[in-house]
């Protein structure tokens, strides 16, 4: 026997019962909106997804990495997850030779480097505003929550640098994370 539910407009549904002996239940969560009814993701589904941003502005002329204050932490269902994590930092500088040097970290491990957010202003001179970013997929190998952070620094120690500068057009800074299953 087998059960149709027809779309309001169009398309349909057909629930058959399996060829085998014996009684097979369909348990419908009480919920609304769309229904994920298989508990094992296949390998590569996406399981959950972690978004923030920050717009709050922060400086430094330091030569050491300084948090951006973007982060986010995720804990992944399967130490066999991947996270695919996605940043973007805005930043700004106005003295020539001066750049923005970023990191994306795990906890307190550096595992993305990115050497400069440079610009030219009409001058030709280094001076500007730029962006910072990527994407990496991670594979932490823990059920446990892990953190993931931005930092920043002055290229060469000198001069002052922003990251999500108030009163600038592109402020705010971005980063999602993407539990993978693996």
């Amino acid at each position: 026997m087998s059960l149709i539910l027809q779309g309001s407009t169009s398309g349909s549904i057909t629930l058959q019962e399996p060829a085998v002996a014996g009684t097979t239940v369909l348990t419908l969560p009480a919920v609304t909106g769309n229904v994920l009814t298989d508990t094992s993701p296949k390998a590569g589904n996406v399981i959950q997804v972690v978004n923030t941003t920050t717009s709050t502005q922060a400086s430094t002329t330091s030569g050491t990495f300084q948090d951006t204050g973007l982060s986010a932490t995720i804990t992944p269902s399967s130490s066999s997850s991947k996270i695919l994590v996605i940043w973007a930092i805005n930043g700004t500088f106005s003295a020539t030779g001066v750049g923005i040097e970023t990191n994306l970290v795990r906890t307190s491990t550096q595992i993305v480097y990115t050497e400069n957010i440079a610009a030219r202003d009409g001058s030709g001179n280094d001076a500007g505003s730029g962006t910072s970013g990527g994407t990496y997929l991670d594979s932490p190998a823990t059920t446990s929550a892990i953190t993931y952070k931005c930092q920043y620094r002055s290229r060469n120690g000198s001069g002052t640098v922003y990251v999500q500068e108030t009163g600038s057009s592109a402020s705010t800074s971005m980063m999602t994370l993407m539990e993978i299953a693996g």
